[in-house]
Formats: structure tokens, sequence, C-alpha cells
């Protein structure tokens, strides 16, 4: 999938009929898991190069949608797509983007906690996010399944830009909520229908999905968890993902942080793009990518992180 092209005219279009004047509860108005989003059953999702995006880039964005934190997809159909898309088309730190999204809960409580969409590259990215089922459920266990999107994009995906080309895609969870260290067997069973043979810690998990990917996660600091037990969250996905636990310290600028991690991923200094940014949306990115890995090119063309 990843034909086409995303333009303002088409997203002007999308916003006009789909989110302008509208509630979030009309703007998403699933009230069950629609079917083009069940992960039950999908042997792959792909992302393969066309005429239009001859070197596509896979870029995938997992979104909690437990408790409060229903307004990461909203910003994300309301304004993060344009932003996304457009500001990779401009600054070019990966060519030919294509997006998916996917949509996690919490595997132990709801009943959709993962929601799969196909890699779009034009305005289908906004449309299928708004088919996600704002599930809003959750438990008390202190975390959600952050994993399954980890899983998923391991086991599910194929992507043109690391199998013909050795560049590794874009995979970014959000939330407030800790990591959830074991995936058990019939978890997986669960959610994708695949009978599993063994339980799978984040552990293992992170390092088969970093074989194609470069992995973040996005702590949403403004989320009803984060702001009750905000340092534990921090230091166990600082203990999980190094450097790559990223703090947003504004949803509203979700998808800047994203382009500006992957810019300093690809080599751009953090002090450049935290500068390429203006007013408050400067200072939320000079943040969030403080803490990443700098990008250092030794003289034998090797690529290292320091």
């Amino acid at each position: 999938m990843g034909s086409g092209r995303f333009t303002d005219t088409d997203w002007a279009a999308y916003t006009a009929t789909r989110t302008k004047g509208k509630s979030r509860a009309e703007v998403f108005s699933a009230r069950s898991l629609d079917p083009s989003l069940d992960p039950r059953g999908v042997s792959v999702r792909e992302s393969r190069d066309s005429k239009d995006n001859p070197s596509s880039h896979a870029i995938i964005i997992d979104i909690d949608v437990t408790g409060s934190m229903g307004m990461l997809a909203e910003v994300m159909v309301r304004e993060g797509c344009h932003t996304l898309a457009t500001e990779i088309y401009a600054r070019k730190p990966v060519p030919d983007p294509h997006i998916m999204f996917m949509a996690n809960g919490d595997v132990e409580y709801d009943r959709a906690p993962l929601q799969v969409t196909q890699f779009e590259a034009d305005i289908r990215i906004a449309e299928q996010l708004g088919k996600i089922w704002l599930e809003g459920g959750g438990g008390g266990n202190s975390y959600e399944s952050y994993l399954l999107p980890w899983y998923f994009a391991a086991m599910h995906t194929s992507i043109d830009c690391f199998e013909k080309r050795g560049r590794k895609g874009y995979l970014f969870t959000a939330g407030d909520e800790e990591p959830q260290m074991v995936l058990k067997a019939s978890e997986i069973t669960k959610v994708t229908g695949e009978k599993a043979q063994h339980d799978l810690t984040a552990h293992d998990l992170l390092t088969a999905v970093s074989r194609s990917y470069h992995v973040f996660h996005l702590m949403v600091e403004e989320g009803n968890h984060f702001r009750h037990a905000g340092d534990r969250v921090a230091a166990k996905w600082a203990d999980l993902m190094g450097q790559r636990a990223i703090r947003l310290s504004d949803h509203r600028k979700m998808a800047e942080v994203i382009v500006s991690a992957i810019q300093v991923t690809e080599g751009v200094a953090k002090k450049d793009v935290a500068a390429s940014w203006k007013g408050e949306t400067a200072l939320v990115v000079r943040k969030a990518v403080d803490s990443l890995p700098v990008r250092r090119r030794a003289d034998s063309g090797v690529v290292r992180f320091i």
C-alpha cells in the first residue's frame, strides 16, 4: 500500500467535511472495532515503492486510546496528519513517507487492544485514522499494551525501505503509562488469532522490532497517570529504551516532535532542529529531543550513535 501523495487540497476538503465544527465523538463515531482495522488474521501490512513514491519510507505511529488519551488521536486527525506529512516533505529527513497508524488499549481489559491501519501516503492516512474506535478503556494494572504495536510491526509488516535499501523505518508509541514488561502467548492469540507458543518479554520484542525500525516512545506528560506517577513512568521507560524514551510536554505538538526525532536520527544537529521551529513549539521540541542519541558518521562511512 502507499500510492498517491498528501496534498493541501485534499486535506482542506477532508477537514471541511470530517472535522470542522465537530466534537471528538462526532469525528470518531465508531462504537466498535472497524473490521478494516482488526489485526486478527492479518498476515502483513506492506509499505511498497510505487510510481508516486519510488523511495518509500515506513513510519508507524501508535497512540494510546485508553482513558484520557483520546486527545492524542484527536489532535492527529485535526492537525497532526497535515503537519506530519507536509513537514516531512519540506524537511526531507526521509523520502516518500508511508504513514501507518495504530491504536493500543489494554489487552487485559479492552475489547480492541490493538487497531491497525494500512501504510498510506495520501489523504487516506487521515481517513483511516478517523475510523479508530476510541474505546477509552484500560485498567488498574499501571500499564497499557504498548508491546502489541511492537509485536505487530516486527511480525506483520513488510517494508521496502528496509528490505530493498537497508534503511530502517520508524515506530513511535505514545501514552502516559508504564510499559507492559511481558506479552503473554494467550494475549497474542487473543489479538491476532495466531497460536503463539511462548510469552515474549519487552526486551525480546524491542530487539525484534529494532531490526527493521528505529523505535521511540513518547511519554505524554499531560496524561492523568503521568501526572501522578511521572517519575516512575519515566524511569521504567528509560530502563527499557534508554535515550529513545522521549518526554512529550504538549500533546498538541506530537507531530512536530515526531518529525524532529526523525531529523535527529537522520543526522541533523539537535540545536538546529529545535531552532527550526517557532515559539512554544521550539521549546517543546528542544525538551523532547534533548535526550536523543547523537548521530555521528565515522570516516569509514559507518553510522554510530553516541
